[in-house]
């Protein structure tokens, strides 16, 4: 019996989750990807550790996509946080929880679990095709570009895994969006997802603060109240802490109002406090050493309200107070697609079934980044990569076998 034949175009996780699915139950499988070696964004994120799931309770999980949280549901039902550990442990990668909640693999390194992974792949019949760049649609079949020059592919289906539009020397760089706009597929406008933010810092600020970190502060926006820490930098803020308003940041600057992220610099202490210990110090004594006597702020985080404080808030310890616990710090734009964790945007939920296969081309099915879905870091990112390759698999699998 001749096996059916399964073109995936892109090696990414999403990807090779699929084939690993696929091959796995007797399926030819041959993986296409652009760049010299598969999974290069994967391995760059788990240079200083990967992040592969979170351990917090699945309810709170599934509910970290926000508007895609529904359409996600049933393919991370299906390959849930502890599943994903599972799945690493058959790989010989032990993980462990951090205090965060994250988990990591106990080597804190992608290419141990990488280099398992491609060997199970290898023994389970899957073909990788380096060098290998999808080109658009002829003659009913997906062009492919060789080193050799191009060719023109007619598996029996084929899935689309090729990321979005962040870091796109990694390969992902949304170059296939007008080949599938074409043939009626909507898509979203990319934005940056996980990004940092633009704040017009001061020339002094610039450059004594920039690469600092701003340690043990809660930032809120319309995300909520987060504790964290963030980094300034030449062109602004980043960091985990300024990823998770990402979202909600971007949107309000998309309806052209001013933007401001709220950060408390000492969640330990009151206002009430912080202002009447302020209040007792010498007023002939420096900022400096009002804020770090009155109110245990200094470094970064007196620089900060220096920067942002007017003359009247440095002289009032009420205002001084209330500028410690709900520092606005206005951010003009976020920073450049390319220099985004992730990406927000591309193929519209509508146009895709529940198998995972564009509606407009049966037989063309797509998973991972590539869909209009986004999450903070922390784990959230890269299992439901994991999960939409795995359902784009069974959807593969039902659509091959008339179901």
């Amino acid at each position: 019996m001749v096996k059916k034949q399964i073109a995936i175009l892109g090696g990414g996780p999403a990807g090779l989750m699929a084939a690993e699915s696929l091959s796995s139950t007797g399926y030819a499988v041959t993986v296409y990807e652009a760049m010299p070696t598969v999974a290069r964004k994967f391995l760059l994120a788990g240079k200083s550790g990967l992040n592969i799931t979170h351990s917090e309770e699945y309810d709170r999980f599934s509910s970290r996509f926000g508007v895609s949280n529904s359409r996600l549901r049933a393919a991370l039902d299906a390959f849930k946080p502890n599943d994903v550990r599972s799945w690493a442990a058959g790989l010989g990668t032990e993980t462990f929880i951090g205090t965060s909640g994250r988990v990591f693999p106990r080597v804190m390194k992608a290419s141990p679990l990488l280099r398992a992974w491609l060997r199970r792949l290898d023994q389970q019949g899957v073909t990788i095709l380096t060098r290998h760049r999808w080109f658009g649609f002829s003659d009913g079949g997906y062009i492919i570009q060789t080193p050799e020059g191009p060719m023109t592919i007619h598996p029996d289906a084929a899935l689309l895994a090729l990321g979005g539009a962040s870091w796109p020397r990694l390969g992902s760089d949304g170059s296939w969006l007008p080949w599938l706009s074409e043939k009626g597929v909507a898509i979203g406008d990319f934005q940056p997802a996980n990004c940092g933010f633009d704040v017009e810092w001061s020339d002094h600020l610039r450059q004594r603060f920039s690469g600092e970190p701003v340690k043990s502060v809660t930032a809120t926006s319309t995300a909520g109240v987060i504790p964290g820490e963030f980094v300034i930098t030449r062109h602004g803020i980043e960091g985990s802490l300024i990823y998770a308003h990402a979202t909600a940041l971007r949107n309000r600057l998309a309806t052209g109002k001013a933007t401001a992220l709220e950060v408390d610099l000492m969640p330990g202490r009151s206002q009430e406090r912080i202002a009447r210990e302020i209040a007792k110090q010498d007023q002939k004594a420096s900022l400096s050493n009002r804020l770090r006597k009155g109110a245990g702020v200094d470094g970064v985080k007196a620089a900060l309200v220096r920067e942002l404080a007017d003359d009247a808030d440095l002289q009032d310890p009420q205002r001084l107070a209330n500028l410690i616990k709900a520092l606005p710090i206005p951010i003009s734009a976020p920073r450049p697609i390319a220099e985004a964790i992730s990406s927000a945007g591309g193929v519209e939920w509508g146009g895709i079934d529940r198998n995972y296969m564009l509606k407009a081309l049966p037989g063309l099915f797509v998973a991972g980044e590539m869909i209009d879905w986004e999450a903070p870091t922390g784990g959230y990112l890269l299992t439901a990569c994991f999960a939409t390759g795995r359902a784009a698999a069974s959807g593969i699998a039902a659509w091959l076998n008339g179901r």
